[in-house]
């Protein structure tokens, strides 16, 4: 029997796509896999190199992965022990909070590719609307251009430092 995150991963090795890359943690563990990110061009993460942990159910694809970063980063949707917060990630069907459309949810069809474009859109673009880190939500929207800016590129040399240990 094949596993799906194994024909996934030699998909994305023969296809890469731009911004990040992707493999196993432990070669014997197809349920958890180590991304790379780079922080997107034109962004405050630009030249960032973000580590970050995808773990999936056994039931994948019918649920998500979960999603943590392991590099520390400072952004409204990720929340300070590095999980990620984006709609894709969420247990599909209904939103109990009337926030999301089901359809924005995850659903079986979402692959790492298209988590990590919409991570990667993430880090351009924060929904400042929905925060997992609320203190990085509250600077994103009142102070853009100063703490906020300053805290991201702390992150992001602490990130080039680390990125390859």
């Amino acid at each position: 029997k094949i596993h799906i995150q194994s024909a996934m991963l030699k998909q994305l090795n023969k296809n890469p796509v731009e911004g990040f890359s992707a493999g196993l943690i432990d070669d014997n563990d197809l349920y958890r896999w180590e991304v790379l990110i780079i922080g997107p061009p034109d962004t405050l993460y630009e030249g960032g190199v973000f580590k970050a942990h995808l773990t999936f159910p056994k039931d994948y694809p019918l649920r998500p992965p979960k999603m943590k970063f392991i590099t520390e980063i400072w952004h409204p949707n990720v929340d300070k022990n590095g999980d990620v917060c984006i709609s894709i990630l969420h247990e599909p069907g209904e939103d109990k909070y009337g926030y999301e459309k089901p359809e924005e949810r995850w659903l079986p069809i979402h692959t790492v590719e298209t988590i990590m474009i919409s991570v990667i859109s993430m880090l351009a673009d924060p929904n400042g609307d929905s925060p997992a880190n609320v203190d990085a939500a509250k600077e994103w929207r009142e102070d853009r251009n100063g703490e906020f800016k300053r805290k991201v590129a702390r992150c992001v040399r602490k990130s080039q430092e680390t990125a390859f240990e």
